[in-house]
């Protein structure tokens, strides 16, 4: 009894401590939570209504905290290098990254001199709701050392997500398996889940109305899957949208003048250097001439594995062209962009702000985004797309796809980056559409208007490929010389994939659907079911399984052969182990090689189990992962999706879906209250306006 009031006492006075700092921490910011109003609406979605934008980043992180504060930490302790003893190896992999980067060190020298004034307001006032939230909800903290979280956390985390949207765990991958295939080649990435921008011109849609959708393919599950969110601030700042854990703002979405999406792009944004080292001094390296020691930084780390916490330890190293990886095959240096500009969280908030192109332009000329795609649409009819990112001056005379010399510095090229008028854009086509699917930047409106890879400087690594869904999408949007809005959200939810069977990994794919039962009596029988299927992969579809199950096993082959981000063929024998494979696991499980692809993919949220369509590269993605009993459970694909059409007076509707709900508290009624309109193709309306919102409000209050 002494010993459980002891334990009792000393969970109050740390309980106490913990609200007094964060408390302390929160009053700096100067936020008067009485000016802050959220109102959740019947699908529990917040709106933050304030006074100012400051108040506005407390309001929605306060939210957040509520529906995901499990989540919302892992940004930050990934910042701390705290991610591994929560989450084990995989967290650890954050942690890795950041450390090797050096995501922290960059932070600290550009922090003051990067970040207005007025936004520093907005960080600390995030860092503030995070930290009360924290200290009046203890029980919750998934890592003591955590709390208090800073403003230059939330950049850290930021600068480690932005660094791993630009692709450089490709290049760190294959240095640290040794594996020196072209690794730096912009076309030899997979290219894989993605996701879908589109927006249409007012000449080109029936109603005469610009058409926009935001449809992002991300985890379903994850700190970077996607939370719904409106803000509304007496300053000007009036969106709806979506952003991740830890995010100021909404990342893709709408205000009542314009809105865009984003679409990972995949173009050479690293360069892998080699270095010559000395061959009897230790760590030296040569550069120029001259022998330069390298910089031995170890990274220390706790991961959790089972219920212990072990340490590890492991050496890394940097150079004058940044971190430096040791393999078999030698000392390795990447350089690359998103290790030398922090400026992408406030970037976001300009282009939140922005009410015409021009303004819109101003905030991408800020190059504080280091890699992704825009898509755009406004009321004036604009609609634009950008193949964004940040691109050095990369000497000509070497060979930018293939691992470069690492011992002169015409190859240590400085960080300044082209400016935007050098990048990849289309501006309003004659076609009336633009589009990103995370292929070619060089097939993103009409043949006719598509921009030409000879008219950009080769040493962007510009990717040059397509990927499936563009060339569906190609297909589907020629057959209509206008196109009603029914008819434009009836191309976004395409599920089928066209013949012949195209993939920039395996580009003798449709070699599956023609193999000879003759040659290959022991599949015969799949064979023959396979050949029936017509490329849809609804939830009825009764051979789009078969896709599924032979798809995984290509994949998993590649990946088992350090092959899986390498552009090539596959031989006939490979093709026959994969519906081999399909054959034994649908009998196995199902009794039966033709069922429902609903009867082998589920969605499932809490105790609501539903069956999903969708396959990989379809428009309508959707990947999955095992779930139980030979089932196998969304994972990755559709996520929040936005709809936005806009006339000349301005923004004229929003409908929006997610794929469970609101929050990601299990006990919430908006936990999977979305899971069935979002499995039947459906949206909810949204709105933007204040007076509507608040009428109609299910609860409104004030955070503690």
């Amino acid at each position: 009894m002494h010993t459980l009031m002891n334990i009792q006492m000393k969970s109050v006075l740390i309980s106490c401590f913990l609200a007094s700092t964060f408390f302390c921490f929160g009053q700096a910011t100067k936020v008067d939570l009485n000016n802050i109003t959220i109102a959740r609406d019947a699908w529990g979605v917040p709106h933050i209504f304030t006074k100012t934008d400051e108040e506005a980043a407390y309001g929605l992180a306060w939210a957040h905290c509520e529906d995901n504060f499990e989540q919302i930490q892992e940004p930050f302790l990934a910042a701390k290098g705290m991610l591994g003893a929560v989450l084990g190896k995989d967290g650890a992999l954050f942690d890795a990254v950041g450390f090797l980067i050096d995501s922290r060190g960059i932070v600290e020298e550009k922090y003051d001199s990067t970040f207005s004034p007025k936004f520093k307001k907005m960080l600390t006032a995030y860092a503030a709701a995070v930290n009360r939230y924290a200290a009046l909800h203890p029980k919750e903290i998934r890592h003591k050392k955590l709390f208090p979280i800073s403003p230059k956390d939330i950049v850290v985390a930021y600068n480690i997500s932005t660094s791993l949207i630009s692709n450089i765990q490709f290049n760190l991958g294959r240095l640290f398996e040794a594996n020196l295939e072209p690794i730096t080649s912009s076309n030899q990435k997979p290219l894989t889940a993605g996701s879908n921008g589109i927006a249409i011109a007012p000449h080109k849609t029936k109603e005469g109305k610009t058409f926009l959708v935001s449809n992002s393919h991300q985890p379903l599950r994850s700190y970077l899957s996607w939370y719904e969110v409106h803000i509304h601030t007496e300053e000007g700042w009036n969106f709806t949208g979506a952003t991740f854990c830890g995010g100021i703002t909404p990342f893709v979405g709408t205000n009542e003048h314009l809105g865009w999406t984003h679409c990972v792009n995949y173009n050479d944004y690293s360069d892998v250097f080699e270095l010559k080292m000395h061959a009897t001094e230790k760590l030296k390296y040569k550069l120029n001439g001259e022998w330069l020691d390298l910089e031995e930084r170890i990274w220390k780390a706790k991961v959790k594995v089972l219920c212990f916490k072990l340490g590890i330890k492991k050496k890394f190293y940097w150079s004058k062209y940044g971190p430096v990886v040791k393999n078999k095959a030698g000392f390795y240096a990447l350089r690359f962009p998103s290790n030398m500009v922090i400026g992408a969280p406030e970037q976001w908030y300009h282009m939140n702000k922005a009410t015409n192109l021009t303004e819109f332009k101003t905030a991408l000329n800020r190059q504080q985004q280091p890699s992704i795609s825009t898509t755009y649409a406004d009321k004036e009819g604009n609609i634009l797309f950008v193949d964004n990112g940040l691109f050095p001056y990369r000497d000509p005379n070497y060979d930018w796809k293939n691992v470069v010399p690492g011992d002169t510095s015409a190859t240590l090229w400085a960080p300044k980056f082209m400016p935007m008028d050098s990048v990849l854009q289309v501006e309003n086509p004659p076609s009336g559409y633009v589009f990103h699917m995370n292929g070619t930047g060089f097939n993103s409106t009409s043949d006719a208007d598509n921009p030409k890879p000879s008219d950009y400087n080769p040493t962007m690594g510009y990717i040059t490929k397509n990927l499936p869904r563009q060339l569906r999408f190609k297909e589907l949007i020629a057959k209509h010389d206008k196109l009603s809005y029914e008819e434009f959200k009836t191309i976004k939810y395409d599920q089928k994939h066209r013949f012949p069977l195209y993939s920039r990994n395996i580009e003798n794919w449709d070699l599956i659907r023609h193999l000879s039962p003759e040659k290959h009596p022991e599949i015969a029988e799949v064979i023959a079911a396979f050949s029936k299927w017509d490329g849809n992969a609804t939830i009825q579809n009764k051979q789009a399984a078969i896709f599924v199950l032979s798809t995984l096993y290509l994949s998993k082959y590649r990946t088992q052969r350090g092959i899986a981000d390498l552009a090539g063929s596959f031989e006939e024998d490979v093709f026959v182990e994969a519906l081999l494979y399909a054959q034994k696991y649908l009998l196995k499980h199902f009794k039966s090689l033709e069922i429902e692809l609903g009867a082998l993919q589920k969605h499932v949220r809490g105790d609501k189990v539903m069956p999903i369509g969708g396959v990989s590269e379809s428009i309508a993605t959707m990947y999955t992962i095992p779930w139980k009993k030979g089932l196998r459970q969304s994972d990755l694909g559709e996520s929040f999706i936005l709809f936005a059409t806009y006339n000349k007076k301005g923004l004229e509707k929003i409908e929006s879906i997610s794929c469970y709900g609101a929050s990601n508290r299990a006990d919430s009624p908006h936990y999977n209250d979305q899971m069935d309109l979002y499995l039947e193709q459906k949206t909810k309306v949204m709105s933007l306006d204040k007076e509507a919102i608040l009428k109609a409000a299910k609860k409104t209050y004030h955070p503690e």
